[in-house]
């Protein structure tokens, strides 16, 4: 999958702002300071995409980018975020879990965890409800530059371990520095939109 458009559509927060083109979508959720943003640029190969700000907690809405006229990737608030008050991260689990719930559109859960740490009890409280909704899922463990490459058996067997990790699910040390691990996502996420198309083709009248 070679990425020619990516572009900011809108922000939403209920169901009725969300685009209604049809398209696939692919929802990216992680800690705060997990390095997403970074990750969503050099994933579409563009340095600004997603502004990577300076202050964690800062998106607050569910954002999609239009990638190829193909399939949107959906940017949702990072959780984690301790200076974010208490009401506020309740209105983002439910408008994150309404999303998950309702949108037939989503054909892929992408959950960003450290590579360096241990998942934490947000981390895996967000895969779990991947697997209550029953989301296809990439665990992308970022900043894989900053791990030796003698570590990275054992973070990926902790990692798998404390997530409680399907057999059905892909694991992806990823380096948003030197885009590594790149090719291998934008495989998976081709696989998929093919998938896609193919049951909407059957499911069309006529």
């Amino acid at each position: 999958m070679h990425i020619n458009k990516a572009e900011y559509i809108k922000g939403a927060v209920e169901p009725s702002q969300y685009p209604s083109s049809g398209l696939p979508e692919m929802i990216f959720a992680g800690r705060s300071n997990v390095g997403k943003s970074s990750f969503i640029n050099s994933l579409t190969n563009r340095k600004q995409l997603a502004r990577v700000s300076s202050r964690p907690g800062k998106t607050q809405t569910l954002n999609f980018y239009n990638i190829n006229d193909a399939i949107y990737l959906v940017d949702v608030p990072g959780y984690g975020y301790a200076k974010v008050n208490k009401t506020l991260r309740e209105s983002f689990g439910r408008m994150i879990e309404r999303y998950l719930m309702e949108r037939d559109e989503l054909i892929l859960g992408v959950l960003l965890v450290d590579f360096r740490h241990k998942p934490t009890a947000d981390d895996i409280a967000m895969y779990e409800l991947y697997k209550y909704y029953e989301i296809p899922t990439i665990v992308i463990g970022t900043k894989k530059d900053k791990v030796g490459r003698t570590q990275f058996a054992k973070q990926e067997k902790l990692i798998k371990a404390t997530l409680e990790f399907s057999g059905d699910d892909v694991f992806i040390p990823y380096s948003s520095e030197t885009h590594d691990g790149r090719d291998e996502v934008l495989g998976i996420i081709s696989d998929l939109m093919e998938q896609y198309h193919e049951i909407v083709s059957e499911n069309a009248p006529g």
